[in-house]
């Protein structure tokens, strides 16, 4: 099996290799703007895992890889402009940089693109895998439009805020990991099984994401803890404390709820109701329960053991970021 190390640089080489015209320069530049950011690349080096898993030489899918990442930077670019946001990795936003306008419009070039990519797979697979890779990319939009949404409405259920997840950020991890599946010739079975294992980590994961959040240690988790609560995100944290609280404590946090002017005071304060309320325990039950689902998806797959190694490596290490 090939080193997960040997596979990233693969994404990586193949990332500065990719090619765009000069002009018109407003178009393609911030392509190559975003894409010089970095980022974990690990979807790319799913597609070449589910690949390797399977046997098979995984530079015929290196080039749906490089587009599997040019999509996700694509959804990145333009829910910079949905949330406003100012920073990218720590660098000015495609829309702060240039405009709306632009990086809407070379979002849309970089959609095209990542299509032409996944599209130079093997000629006995490009039927297959574009089928999943276009259910992949418009559920990520549902899943988008489905977190906008939540914005605006006053109650949301736990299981509409998983399957929000599990669209928006999940399923491209289950989908990267079932395009390698097939461009090694897996059968559909095992191609599915891979998916699931995928989707299912990738919810676990956001959920971990979500309690690192409120109870991370800052400088590991590598962002600000408290962020969610400060703009009353409606995480899984939050609506099960909706749920279990009564009395004054659900009058505590809904109050809380309507601060916006005393931010370490409110962090503090929820995050005592969310103790109160064993919310965190609940929230980690949830996830370690998907990660196992993973987990037997993956050891349903008749492949050798070493063969999953990699996998389930790579499915610890995304489980271990702990405050």
């Amino acid at each position: 099996m090939i080193p997960l190390p040997r596979l990233q640089e693969l994404v990586l080489d193949g990332i500065k290799q990719l090619s765009f015209p000069n002009e018109p320069s407003a178009l393609y530049d911030p392509l190559r703007y975003i894409l010089s950011l970095g980022g974990k690349r690990m979807r790319p080096v799913l597609t070449l895992m589910g690949c390797n898993a399977f046997g098979a030489d995984v530079n015929a899918a290196l080039p749906a890889a490089l587009g599997v990442e040019v999509f996700h930077n694509f959804t990145l670019m333009h829910d910079d402009i949905m949330d406003n946001a100012p920073l990218r990795r720590s660098k000015p936003t495609v829309h702060t940089k240039w405009n709306s306008n632009i990086a809407i419009l070379s979002g849309d070039a970089m959609f095209v693109e990542s299509c032409r990519l996944v599209m130079q797979s093997p000629n006995a697979s490009v039927r297959p895998v574009m089928d999943v890779f276009t259910k992949t990319a418009i559920e990520v939009c549902e899943g988008q439009q489905l977190d906008m949404d939540f914005e605006s409405m006053d109650e949301v259920s736990i299981n509409q805020y998983i399957e929000m997840i599990r669209l928006k950020t999940a399923v491209l991890l289950g989908g990267a990991l079932k395009i390698g599946a097939i461009i090694a010739g897996a059968n559909d079975s095992d191609a599915n099984h891979l998916y699931d294992f995928g989707v299912n980590l990738g919810v676990a994961f956001q959920l971990q994401d979500d309690i690192l959040d409120v109870f991370g240690d800052a400088d590991k988790f590598g962002k600000q803890v408290g962020g969610d609560i400060l703009s009353n995100k409606k995480t899984f944290l939050l609506l099960t404390a909706l749920n279990k609280a009564s009395g004054t404590t659900k009058d505590s946090l809904l109050k809380w709820i309507n601060v916006s002017d005393q931010p370490q005071e409110k962090v503090k304060s929820v995050t005592q109701i969310y103790n109160l309320l064993s919310v965190r325990e609940q929230a980690e039950a949830k996830m370690n329960e998907l990660y196992d689902v993973a987990i037997s998806h993956l050891n349903s797959i008749p492949i050798p053991d070493a063969n999953k190694k990699p996998l389930k490596d790579l499915a610890a290490s995304l489980m271990v970021r702990q405050n």
